[in-house]
C-alpha cells in the first residue's frame, strides 16, 4: 500500500500534465484576479476544514473518524475525471489548473490549518511543509511534467494513452482503499451509520464553499466547484499514515471516495442539462485576463 498510493496518484497526475501546456497553464492561472485566488483558497483549504470539525462534533463522530473526514477538508485537488468534464459543459484547463494550484497551495496551508485544528482539541500537530513540498514534487508535479512533456512531443499519441492512464490510476486507488478496509476488518463494525451522510454533506459543502465566496463567472463558479468537492483522497491516505499514525481515519476516507462520484456526476448531468443545450456561449465563454 505504500507504493501503491503514489504510484496511482503519479499516474492520475500524468493523465492531467497530457491535458495541459505551460502556456495554457499560465494563461489559465491570470484569467482570474490575486482577491479571486484569495476567495478561492478560503473555499478550497479554510472552509472545508472547519465544515469537517463542525460536522464530526454535530454527528458525534469517533476520534478515527474525525480524523479521515477532517483530512478529506484539507486534502483538495484529486486529479479524478478531469477529462470528462469538458464532455459535460465544464472547463477542462480551469479544472487542471486548479489540481496544479491546489498542489502548490498544499505545503502552505495543509501545515496552517491542522496546526490550527490541533489547537481547538489541546494537541500540537505539526506537518512539515518542506516535508509536503517534497511529497508534492515527487508524486505530483513532476508526474505532472512528464505529461505535459510527453504531450508536447507526441500530441496524438497522449490523446490515445491518456483515458487507459486515468482509469488505471483509479482502478489502482480504488483497489488500495478496499485492501486498507479489508485489512481493518473487524473494526469496522464500530463505524457510525451516519459517517456517509457526513461525506455526502462533505462533497455538498465543498461545492457550496466556491458557490459562496468563490468566483462570480458562471462556467469559473462551477468548474472549481465540482474541482473543490474532488478532494485528494490519497494523499489523505498518506497524511493519515505519516502524520496523525490513524488507521481508524482509513473508513471516512474511503467513504468519501465512494460516495463523492456520485455526487459529482450528479451535479454534471444537472449542469449539463441545464447549461450544456441551450448555454453554448456560457461552454465556449473566454474570461478576459484579470476576470474575478
Amino acid at each position: 500500500m505504500k507504493f501503491l498510493i503514489p504510484s496511482a496518484v503519479g499516474l492520475l497526475m500524468i493523465s492531467v500534465g497530457m491535458s495541459l501546456s505551460l502556456a495554457q497553464l499560465s494563461a489559465t492561472l491570470r484569467r482570474l484576479t490575486l482577491m479571486a485566488w484569495l476567495r478561492m483558497l478560503a473555499a478550497t483549504f479554510i472552509g472545508p476544514a472547519i465544515l469537517a470539525l463542525l460536522l464530526a462534533r454535530v454527528f458525534h463522530l469517533t476520534d478515527g473518524a474525525l480524523a479521515g473526514i477532517f483530512l478529506i477538508g484539507v486534502a483538495p485537488g484529486a486529479p479524478l475525471l478531469t477529462r470528462n468534464l469538458s464532455r459535460r459543459g465544464f472547463d477542462l484547463h480551469l479544472a487542471a489548473t486548479y489540481q496544479v494550484w491546489a498542489a502548490m497551495m498544499i505545503p502552505i496551508m495543509i501545515p496552517l490549518v491542522v496546526v490550527c485544528a490541533g489547537k481547538l482539541y489541546n494537541r500540537d500537530i505539526w506537518i512539515s511543509p518542506v516535508e509536503l513540498l517534497g511529497q508534492i514534487a515527487i508524486k505530483q508535479l513532476f508526474p505532472l511534467a512528464l505529461g505535459m512533456l510527453f504531450a508536447k512531443a507526441a500530441p496524438a499519441l497522449a490523446s490515445k494513452v491518456q483515458p487507459p492512464l486515468n482509469l488505471i490510476g483509479n482502478i489502482v486507488l480504488t483497489v488500495v482503499l478496499i485492501l486498507g478496509l479489508i485489512k481493518l476488518g473487524p473494526a469496522l463494525k464500530n463505524i457510525t451509520p451516519m459517517l456517509p451522510v457526513v461525506c455526502m454533506l462533505m462533497a455538498l459543502g465543498c461545492m457550496s464553499m466556491v458557490w459562496l465566496i468563490g468566483p462570480r463567472e458562471p462556467i469559473v463558479m462551477h468548474t472549481f466547484a465540482i474541482s473543490n468537492a474532488n478532494r485528494h483522497v490519497g494523499l489523505a491516505v498518506l497524511l493519515s499514515g505519516e502524520y496523525f499514525n490513524s488507521a481508524r481515519a482509513l473508513p471516512s476516507i474511503a467513504c468519501y471516495a465512494i460516495l463523492v462520484p456520485f455526487v459529482m456526476i450528479g451535479f454534471a448531468a444537472w449542469f449539463k442539462r441545464r447549461h450544456f443545450t441551450g448555454g453554448s456561449a456560457l461552454r465556449d465563454a473566454q474570461i478576459p485576463v484579470g476576470s474575478d
